[in-house]
């Protein structure tokens, strides 16, 4: 039983690639949530506005009571009464009011995209980095296995007294600092692993081999974040035009229908066989005009298109940002193409090196001083060569971030 659980374990903690992780993310982050959770508001407002329009009924009713009863009047007097309500003309308002909450709705949709591909965006740095990260990993492990073979060699020298305790100390102090080195990075890796599980929303355990598109199309439009401030804007700039209604003239009509019992009634009344109505039916037509308001509403309106102009000024400033940052990227693919190629020549040149280091210093023809810095070249050299590879995918993002792309249907 031990056994098979051994066997099966591997196929249990699977690995996830980029896509998959940014498409889980898209849909169960909890900032995602949120953004939805106000658009399902901004929704509800827009049936709020839109129910505005049909006439409104109200029921209710009273007691009144009188303790000293005047002439020809009764002492209580019980009533209920129902009425309809409808607004013949509001000069404007209502329909105002409605394309501000769909201009609004519209906004927050255009906001939870922009949040999502900004997500996305990050999600891809952090996979990009751990990667990176990782095969440094690697390389110090390869080092290390070099320095352990060397330790245990110089080691064997010594007890044959055929090198110092010098020696011997020097290859420790190297392999312990690899050590320490390789623990710091596994530190990192732990550190933003945690972070991406926080945007995933799930436990990540393995990050498999995943690549972009290298598509080279020189256009873009605007991102989701801009276009959710120019909704915004419109949405402000139709308020503004809901407060014209009120110099308009309103128009109402309303029709109730109330029902009377009585109790306690005047002698007089009971004595001319008199009683009060018991039923009435009340049309009532209400005409509204502002006459004077000393600009109340005036400023206001004004206040709220001051608003609107500072969002016109961040969309100035996002579109001419977004400009910059695409034509960066660009220029950023460039210079991760010539990193590749230099990191690959590097790697080559360290490799053949180290081997031909590797050889003369087991024969003794070089000292440990050499070999130590060939080794750490040919480290450093695999490290940054795969790091450069990382840094194509991640300035591949970056351009179709700034293209207003899904950046998970770029991926291979």
């Amino acid at each position: 039983m031990k056994l098979m659980l051994l066997l099966i374990a591997p196929l249990l903690v699977y690995g996830d690639n980029l896509k998959e992780l940014i498409d889980f993310a898209t849909k169960h982050n909890d900032l995602v949530h949120a953004k939805e959770y106000i658009k399902t508001s901004k929704e509800k407002e827009v049936e709020s506005k839109q129910s505005s329009y049909f006439p409104t009924i109200d029921i209710g009713g009273f007691y009144k009571r009188d303790d000293d009863i005047s002439p020809f009047q009764a002492g209580d007097v019980y009533s209920g009464y129902a009425k309809v309500g409808l607004d013949i003309y509001d000069g404007g308002k209502k329909s105002s009011l409605i394309s501000q909450a769909k201009l609004s709705l519209i906004s927050s949709d255009y906001d939870k995209k922009a949040y999502q591909k900004s997500l996305a965006l990050q999600i891809t740095h952090d996979f990009f980095t751990i990667k990176s990260l990782e095969a440094l990993l690697n390389a110090r492990e390869e080092a290390n296995k070099s320095l352990k073979a060397q330790l245990s060699r110089i080691s064997r020298f010594y007890q044959v007294r055929m090198a110092t305790k010098d020696d011997v100390d020097r290859v420790q102090a190297d392999f312990d600092t690899n050590i320490y080195k390789m623990e710091s990075i596994r530190f990192q890796i732990l550190s933003l692993k945690s972070q991406l599980e926080l945007k995933v929303g799930k436990k990540i355990h393995t990050l498999e081999k995943s690549s972009f598109k290298k598509n080279d199309i020189y256009n873009y439009k605007l991102l989701d974040s801009t276009n959710a401030l120019i909704s915004q804007k419109s949405s402000i700039q139709k308020g503004a035009k809901a407060l014209d209604s009120a110099y308009y003239p309103n128009f109402r009509v309303e029709d109730t229908y109330s029902v009377y019992q009585y109790e306690r009634l005047d002698p007089n009344l009971v004595a001319l066989n008199a009683t009060p109505l018991s039923k009435q039916n009340t049309i009532l037509f209400t005409l509204n005009f502002r006459v004077f308001d000393h600009q109340n509403i005036a400023k206001t309106k004004e206040a709220v298109l001051v608003n609107a102009q500072a969002i016109n000024a961040q969309i100035e400033f996002q579109t001419k940002e977004q400009e910059v940052q695409y034509k960066l990227s660009l220029s950023r693919i460039k210079t991760a193409r010539a990193r590749i190629k230099s990191s690959q020549s590097a790697l080559n040149s360290a490799k053949s090196a180290f081997e031909t280091i590797e050889k003369k210093y087991n024969a003794g023809i070089v000292d440990y001083i050499v070999y130590l810095q060939s080794l750490t070249q040919k480290t450093n050299a695999k490290a940054q060569y795969e790091s450069s590879l990382n840094d194509l995918e991640v300035a591949y993002a970056t351009l179709y971030y700034y293209q207003a792309k899904e950046i998970q249907e770029e991926l291979q």
